[in-house]
């Protein structure tokens, strides 16, 4: 087994060499012949033990022997407690995921903290298993069967080419000692049962059953990887990435073959989790839009926008007569001209006598009008959004400019014309959106 892990490494992870290791160690089986085969290829390595506090006076004699195997070994060693059952209570979360939020958030202050450069976990080929087997019986797409990854950016997994067989034959024949976690007896849990009964019996029906499932997810792993570079490839076709927004383009999409299955992998990393509502968004009317916990997607004509969420501002912003600039919440020059010479969107030319100061930036409130330069009378911005065919965050994203309570400039858009300056005006002020 010593010699096997060594080719592995060599083959899969030769960064591993000369780098400092550190090891996720609980005092089980696993853990404890991870620990034993790193010492004996001299690795630079430090244990991290958590104490869970699940298992009463159990949890703290695993601490004990897991902190004295570190000091008879000479091997540095860092320890935590944790109340994980007040943590899954206030997160409103599982045990399992409460305790698995807790331990890896602490193995990744450590890494940073400590200057460590890897952590290495001892999941072997049968947690493989059970994990597939759990998330078939929950429904995942591909992505749930390709199995747990050898390396998750700083995460490494090194025992994943090894049996459960193969790790309790190592430490029987090495003597090493462990601690047996009582709750791994229990069928209370998924994972347990499936461990305990359903894999078994598979690995009775066929005793190479374990080489066997390795190749199968060997093969979806192929196929993952096959999805995401044609995922790749039809998102730089449909997609487009506009400020802080991608817009995806709908006649093209419903060009393709099954595009839900697109928008489900585009989409996955955001966090949605109504897929239904998100599919019907496509045939849905204009302004209806699904939300994630930090993101929305809205259907705005013929593209559905993708924007993270912003918090909301009821803030206003002062200009006074003598500023020059502004910085926030847009960059704004202003300065004094003697004549106008450009029309562009971004500039605007006005009359200060017409003009009461402070000037005021703001969002724009239902009810409000101006009167656009180059039209006669008035038109609210609700009507002058509509007919420029501005989707709902461009609506969102416009301030205006005031004076008191009367629109001069829809920023970067249309002027008013009651503020316009003219051949005729004596002090003009040129404002330019930067």
């Amino acid at each position: 087994m010593l010699s096997k892990l060594q080719n592995h490494i060599n083959s899969k992870f030769p960064f591993l060499n000369g780098k400092k290791l550190l090891l996720a160690t609980s005092g089980g089986i696993d853990s404890m012949v991870l620990v034993h085969l790193f010492q004996q290829l001299e690795y630079e390595i430090a244990l991290a033990h958590c104490n869970f506090q699940l298992r009463g006076l159990e949890s703290f004699g695993d601490q004990t022997f897991v902190q004295e195997y570190a000091d008879a070994n000479s091997i540095p060693i860092y320890t935590t407690l944790f109340d994980t059952e007040a943590f899954a209570k206030d997160y409103k979360l599982s045990t399992q995921i409460a305790a698995r939020e807790l331990r890896y958030n602490w193995f990744y202050e450590l890494l940073e903290t400590e200057e460590f450069d890897y952590l290495l976990t001892a999941h072997h080929a049968d947690d493989n298993i059970e994990t597939f087997l759990i998330n078939l019986t929950r429904g995942t797409g591909i992505e749930g069967l390709t199995g747990i990854p050898e390396q998750n950016e700083q995460v490494i997994r090194p025992l994943l080419i090894f049996s459960r067989e193969e790790i309790e034959h190592y430490a029987q024949e090495n003597n090493i000692q462990w601690r047996e976690d009582s709750s791994n007896a229990s069928d209370k849990y998924l994972r347990n049962k499936i461990r305990h009964d359903l894999v078994p019996f598979f690995k009775e029906l066929n005793p190479n059953f374990l080489a066997s499932f390795q190749k199968t997810q060997s093969f979806l792993q192929e196929a993952q990887v096959m999805v995401e570079d044609a995922s790749i490839m039809i998102y730089q076709q449909v997609a487009k990435e506009i400020n802080d927004t991608i817009h995806f383009d709908l006649k093209k999409l419903k060009q393709l073959p099954n595009y839900n299955s697109y928008l489900h992998q585009w989409l996955k990393e955001y966090h949605f989790s109504a897929w239904d509502d998100i599919y019907d968004l496509v045939n849905a009317q204009s302004g209806k839009q699904i939300f994630s916990e930090n993101y929305r997607l809205l259907k705005d004509r013929d593209v559905l926008i993708l924007e993270e969420l912003k918090k909301p501002t009821d803030s206003i912003y002062l200009i006074d007569k003598t500023q020059t600039d502004v910085k926030i919440p847009l960059k704004l020059t202003i300065c004094k001209v003697n004549d106008i010479s450009t029309t562009e969107n971004t500039i605007i030319f006005v009359d200060e006598d017409k003009l009461q100061f402070p000037l005021i930036i703001r969002k724009w409130n239902e009810g409000d009008y101006f009167y656009p330069a180059g039209m006669n009378g008035k038109k609210k911005l609700s009507k002058y959004f509509k007919d420029e065919k501005m989707s709902l965050i461009d609506k969102e994203n416009t301030w205006l400019l005031c004076s008191y309570d009367q629109i001069v400039w829809v920023i970067g858009k249309r002027s008013d014309q009651r503020f316009t300056a003219t051949a005729t005006t004596q002090n003009i002020i040129q404002l330019e959106l930067q």
